[in-house]
């Protein structure tokens, strides 16, 4: 098995009345594509910013490339490109220039390639960094994150603010970063964005590490509805048996259904199309959503996820 890069054991941060981080443990294997899930406020940043060493730990200990995170900052920052939740750049200088601080700080870079990075993201560079809207912001601190070709991209929300034809340009960024053997941590609260480019998922809920695992195993959590209005009443009890079907409510007076499913529809659309359909809606609930269905027969989440 390939040694791990990140390796976080224990660590605890507490902000007084406010939710932190609790006893959370986890591995990220050099050259992986790890996800960090969560909904909002249930942990990721505060974990993400000790990693940083921009805050100080309680209890427990992190590691990246086997240097303790706070004691070896400086080291640890050199091997790392991060993407902050809420980025805090000087609003006076352009996106040109702030690329070229970070270039700069950085030692120098390969221009080709931040030039590349600039074409696909089709930044404007020329603008000041308070003139941009959320998504161009956002593409300022992902191609500086990218543009030196790190050994760990840290990723907070990465793709937060963007539209969808960037959000594709940084799934291929990532998978690339991948292909050459650099490691991703990427946390988001959108689980479909997790499911396209991770191998491996650690879910936290309110402060404590609950899930780590194969994508695969999103399918265990992974609940949508679909409503399906026909020309005529249906039997409702036909979908009711179908693979992935967990739960079916007949409306319209039978004349339409809506299902929960976990899993493939493909049982569904086979069943659905024996009858003169009228409409199909998808609906995917947020991960909020799916974390108190998920955790609803348990009085509290588990205090501690096995390692894996």
């Amino acid at each position: 098995m390939t040694a791990p890069i990140i390796e976080v054991d224990g660590l605890t941060k507490s902000y007084g009345g406010k939710r932190g981080i609790n006893e959370v443990s986890f591995d990220v294997a050099e050259g992986e594509v790890f996800g960090f899930l969560g909904p909002n406020g249930a942990g990721k940043t505060t974990t993400i910013r000790l990693l940083m060493a921009l805050i100080r730990a309680d209890g427990g200990r992190a590691r990246i490339a086997a240097l303790d995170c706070w004691e070896k900052a400086l080291e640890i920052k050199r091997l790392i490109g991060y993407v902050p939740g809420e980025p805090a750049l000087d609003r006076n200088l352009t996106g040109g220039q702030i690329l070229e601080y970070f270039a700069n700080l950085r030692g120098g870079v390969d221009r080709a390639y931040l030039k590349k990075l600039i074409e696909r993201l089709d930044l404007d560079t020329g603008r000041k960094f308070r003139q941009y809207s959320t998504g161009n912001k956002r593409k300022v601190v992902l191609i500086q994150a990218f543009m030196h070709r790190p050994r760990l991209l840290i990723l907070d929300e990465p793709t937060s603010g963007l539209d969808p034809l960037n959000q594709q340009e940084f799934d291929g960024m990532v998978k690339e970063a991948r292909d050459e053997g650099r490691t991703v941590f990427l946390s988001s609260h959108v689980l479909s964005e997790v499911e396209k480019t991770c191998t491996r998922v650690g879910i936290i809920r309110e402060g404590r590490l609950v899930k780590v695992g194969g994508i695969h195993e999103l399918m265990d959590i992974k609940r949508y509805e679909i409503t399906i209005a026909f020309a005529k009443p249906v039997p409702a009890d036909a979908f009711a048996r179908l693979e992935g079907v967990v739960e079916v409510e007949a409306l319209s007076n039978g004349s339409a259904v809506r299902l929960a499913i976990q899993g493939a529809a493909d049982a569904v659309i086979k069943e659905a199309a024996q009858y003169p359909v009228v409409s199909l809606t998808s609906y995917e609930p947020s991960l909020e959503d799916i974390f108190l269905r998920y955790y609803e027969r348990d009085d509290q989440a588990p205090k501690e996820a096995a390692r894996v």
